[in-house]
């Protein structure tokens, strides 16, 4: 799984779990729609610590628990 699959996967997760949208995450947020949507569809690939940070206190978690999911720990190596 790249970084871009993981954090869209926790995303949509943390939307689900709080049963919002991602336009309403937007809206919690501060990050633009058209932002989020490009991360949802995978053609933003570098997704920003301080966009994660902003949709964190958006959802009212800590970076922490947003990077909790065993998936982040074994993310593929994205050199190339």
């Amino acid at each position: 799984m790249t970084v871009g699959e993981a954090v869209r996967r926790r995303i949509l997760a943390l939307c689900e779990e709080r049963n919002i949208t991602i336009n309403r995450l937007s809206i919690l947020s501060g990050v633009t729609q058209s932002t989020l949507n490009n991360i949802m569809s995978g053609r933003n690939h570098t997704t920003t610590v301080a966009t994660i940070k902003k949709l964190c206190d958006g959802l009212n978690i800590t970076v922490d628990e947003f990077f909790c999911p065993e998936y982040f720990h074994d993310l593929e190596q994205e050199l190339k």
